[in-house]
């Protein structure tokens, strides 16, 4: 059990390549600079892999297993350990961060091969892993809240990577200054839990909630405030509504930062925390209702915006924050294992998809217009092929990832309580065929909409196109965790999670309706033959929007700009994404310059305290300057002086006597 004890060790290896690189990658070829960081994040998943198999052999008994290193604080009294633990939710978590973090290690040595920055980039991405891996390896909020923040960090550093950009530095302070917001709700939560529970270990705080607590109809308990609060802080990490603005800007980071940050690890870290305090969430129905509604509103909105978006990047953003909001959907119902197995299918096709977006923008030198591709299927056909495995996964073709994950989460709202969520969620899906074919013909098919003679376009290199083939293959095959409920069986992946899961107050919390349950109004789950009939119109309004998506943009490619000019004002409304950035500096941003130039700046800094400062320094120097006067060295002068405060202490002394 030698990893298991020394857990430490897995994000340690990133952290020391993170180290050697910074330190002394300047100095050295770019080899050495690969193999420290692909090496580093290599041995970490080959660590975790050991970490899992030795997991295996413990048991039932010893689940989570749990690892104290060091008191890390200690305050009167409030202790916080340096501890790691695993259970089934990390095993997840660890072997998708530490896999599809080594992939994009690897094409990352493909696609910034020219870059002056190179050895600085592997440097972050390094630093990156180390701080993912401590988020997900915690055993209390603290520990977890270091990782959390360092994950920020590191994005701030990768998202602003090209800092001579003004565009790039604008959308890393953007994504600092979002993510801060939903921090401070972390934050609050933590305090608010200390004081409830006198803890911050998961153990500790989740015993006494589900031996204290009851459910909280009506919303008004310490168990909803935590939530909410929590809710808060994954809102900011992953980009849920109204925190989302940040993650579209950071497409400006280099892609392979696209690919890790923002589809397959950092913005999954709010979706990874809400499910490990699923027992938090279980007892607070309310609080549940808020994530379910948010995270529908969030797939529906950011699909809309993603219909009419010409950058190849920024269609996969608003994918994942709409991907993103369907798993949380899944979280607010109750269907804790579902929300998670999207979260793994969507690492691959959407890391995939990205990937291959960087493959397409490597081949057509740097441009990312839509509208300037096309027809590039036969030139790159590996790109092609791969990325053909990705829409079908996350446009939920049966038989690959997505389908399993996507209807995992549209089953368990199934039934008459949740037509509506479920109505909306089929409808984001079909959104999201649409878009994402739409996307694909105007890529690789039709004819070439750029000058084939000024671009020479070519396939990517094998280090490139080996992360994209074994990535296409998780695609297909990620999700076959839950083929056996097809016919008749059980969803492997759904059992593997349930000792996480199992928590249960009352009736049915952590169950696939638990939401339903917990406000009072269960359905019963859904049977085989139902479970079946709703797979089949989700798969249905899908295959509409791949119809249609081929009808407009291979068939008749004329309709799609007769209907922007006709429905002009809904098309500049998405194009415009809701004009909700410009809102936002209408509201937040300009009056807080304004704020901060005129009355903090002008007022308070110049005028009071440098004012304060200043005159402080003026009356001493004004002092100065008379004193100076007097001791002009003349005799007589010191003499009169001497006669003349003689004079003045005599007559002070003769008035005192009387």
């Amino acid at each position: 059990m030698f990893i298991l004890s020394h857990l430490w060790i897995i994000p340690a290896l990133p952290l020391l390549g993170a180290a050697l690189n910074g330190l002394f990658g300047r100095h050295w070829p770019r080899r050495a600079t690969n193999i420290v960081s692909i090496g580093s994040t290599g041995l970490a998943f080959l660590a975790a892999l050991e970490a899992v198999r030795e997991f295996a052999q413990v048991g039932p008994g010893y689940w989570p297993w749990m690892q104290d290193y060091f008191t890390w604080i200690a305050a009167g009294t409030f202790r916080a350990d340096f501890a790691m633990q695993v259970d089934q939710l990390t095993v997840v978590m660890l072997l998708v961060v530490t896999f599809v973090g080594w992939l994009i290690h690897i094409y990352s040595t493909g696609y910034m091969a020219e870059d002056p920055g190179y050895v600085r980039f592997f440097s972050y991405l390094n630093l990156f892993m180390f701080f993912m891996l401590i988020l997900v390896l915690a055993s209390n909020y603290l520990l977890m809240f270091v990782g959390w923040e360092g994950v920020g960090l590191s994005s701030y550093l990768l998202i602003g990577f090209y800092f001579r950009k003004n565009s790039a530095t604008n959308a890393g302070n953007k994504a600092f200054w979002v993510n801060r917001i939903g921090d401070f709700g972390f934050l609050i939560a933590l305090f608010l839990m200390f004081r409830t529970f006198g803890s911050l270990d998961f153990a500790s705080v989740f015993g006494q909630a589900a031996a204290n607590y009851s459910l909280d109809l009506s919303g008004h308990g310490v168990l909803t405030a935590i939530a909410l609060l929590l809710f808060v802080g994954a809102t900011g990490k992953s980009a849920q509504l109204p925190l989302y603005v940040w993650l579209p800007d950071a497409m400006e980071g280099p892609t392979p930062v696209s690919a890790l940050i923002h589809a397959a690890t950092m913005v999954t870290a709010g979706v990874y925390m809400v499910a490990r305090s699923h027992v938090l969430f279980s007892l607070a129905p309310v609080a549940l209702t808020v994530v379910a509604v948010v995270g529908l509103l969030t797939a529906f909105f950011a699909a809309t915006i993603a219909l009419v978006q010409n950058d190849i990047k920024k269609v996969l953003a608003y994918s994942t924050v709409s991907q993103l909001g369907y798993m949380f959907l899944g979280l607010g119902v109750g269907a804790f294992s579902a929300g998670i197995f999207h979260l793994m299918t969507h690492a691959f096709f959407k890391g995939l998809l990205f990937l291959g977006a960087g493959s397409v923008i490597h081949a057509m030198g740097g441009e990312q217009d839509l509208r300037k591709m096309g027809g590039l299927r036969k030139k790159i056909p590996w790109t092609y092929w791969t990325m053909l495995m990705a829409t079908l996964a996350i446009a939920g073709t049966p038989g690959f990832s997505g389908f399993f994950s996507k209807d995992a989460i549209l089953n368990s709202i199934g039934g008459p309580s949740g037509m509506y969520l479920w109505g909306f969620g089929v409808l984001t899906a079909g959104l999201t065929a649409f878009y994402m074919f739409r996307l694909f013909f105007l890529t690789f098919h039709g004819q070439p909409r750029f000058d084939e003679h000024k671009v020479h376009v070519h396939e990517s290199p094998r280090n490139m196109l080996a992360p994209l083939v074994i990535l296409a293959i998780l695609s297909v095959v990620g999700g076959w965790w839950a083929a056996p409920e097809l016919f008749g069986g059980e969803n492997l992946f759904a059992r593997f999670l349930s000792p996480v899961f199992s928590f249960a107050p009352g009736s049915a919390a952590a169950s696939p309706n638990a939401f339903w349950y917990a406000i009072g109004r269960g359905d019963a789950p859904l049977n085989h033959q139902e479970t079946l009939e709703f797979m089949a119109m989700a798969t249905g309004v899908a295959l509409i929007g791949f119809l249609i998506a081929w009808w407009f943009y291979l068939r008749k490619p004329d309709i799609p700009k007769r209907l922007e000019a006709s429905l002009s004002g809904p098309y500049r409304l998405l194009s415009g994404k809701y004009f909700v950035d410009e809102l936002y500096a209408a509201v937040i941003v300009r009056p807080l310059v304004w704020l901060s130039t005129n009355f903090l700046w002008h007022t308070v800094d110049e005028s009071a305290i440098d004012g304060t400062v200043n005159g402080v320094a003026d009356v001493a120097q004004d002092s100065g300057g008379m004193l100076r006067r007097v001791y002009s060295g003349n005799m007589r002068s010191y003499a009169a002086w001497v006669v003349l405060g003689a004079v003045v202490l005599t007559t002070f002394l003769i008035w005192m006597s009387y």
